[in-house]
């Protein structure tokens, strides 16, 4: 374990760049690194195996940090409070945080049971939407433009560090698709079969739309199967998130092993 590095002016250049990955949605894709705060993020990055490059505690959270916590990375900073304060984008800042290297863009997987996700403006939703994906067996999940930046501290946050189990490529355009080998699957609230009364096909690919706009016309278009979720309370629509978190339990009970 290496001897931490204090800082305590809010002027250095390392703390400036951290604020800028804390509270900047997209910092991740010009530094190439990914902020993750609070010790349920770090520690869900260990359990998947991953490393950080850079550890960041605060005085209190040095002091009280774990072994495997200290010992994560070779790099270790500690900072006064007041400056973890200044870095962080939450209202109440963690004791800690870390610095991952941001993933290599990779393709899209053909074969794998998978979530699209169409111009979704809101990082809760997105974030939301990973955390099903990833309870409910789903690892790839693809964003086309227009999406919520995948790996900004919003999303990540609401992922619960569903991020280090999936397959993540964003910025894709419609004709990226045409490397899904699965059938694409897609909501609606006027069209199609009952979800409940569906027989779904495994793997598939899930696309969850716009929250105003839903699903494309071209995806539409494309879509092997649309079905319907039943409201029998009579709302007009379901939040995108909730509707996801359905159709992928849906998608569960019929595809990956269930405990009995």
């Amino acid at each position: 374990m290496s001897d931490p590095q204090y800082i305590s002016s809010r002027d250095n250049a390392l703390i400036k760049r951290l604020r800028q990955l804390a509270q900047d949605s997209t910092a991740y894709r010009k530094q190439g690194q990914v902020w993750l705060e609070g010790d349920h993020l770090c520690r869900a990055l260990l359990a998947r195996g991953g490393r950080p490059e850079l550890a960041v505690f605060t005085d209190e959270g040095w002091s009280v940090a774990t072994d495997e916590l200290r010992g994560a990375c070779e790099r270790i900073l500690v900072v006064p409070d007041h400056l973890m304060q200044g870095i962080s984008g939450l209202e109440s800042a963690a004791h800690m945080g870390f610095v991952m290297g941001l993933p290599s863009a990779p393709k899209p997987q053909g074969h794998v049971a998978t979530v699209v996700l169409d111009r979704l403006q809101d990082a809760g939703n997105v974030g939301s939407i990973l955390r099903s994906a990833g309870a409910f067996g789903f690892r790839q999940v693809l964003a086309l433009k227009g999406t919520a930046a995948l790996w900004s501290p919003k999303v990540v946050r609401a992922g619960m560090g569903a991020h280090f189990g999936m397959h993540l490529v964003e910025g894709l355009s419609l004709s990226d698709l045409e490397a899904l080998k699965v059938p694409l699957l897609v909501t609606s609230s006027h069209r199609g079969n009952w979800l409940h009364r569906t027989t779904l096909p495994w793997p598939c690919a899930w696309v969850m739309g716009h929250e105003g706009q839903g699903v494309s016309a071209e995806l539409e278009a494309r879509a092997g199967l649309h079905v319907r979720i039943a409201q029998p309370g009579g709302e007009e629509s379901l939040n995108v998130a909730a509707a996801a978190a359905i159709c992928l339990h849906a998608s569960a009970v019929t595809g990956p092993s269930l405990p009995d």
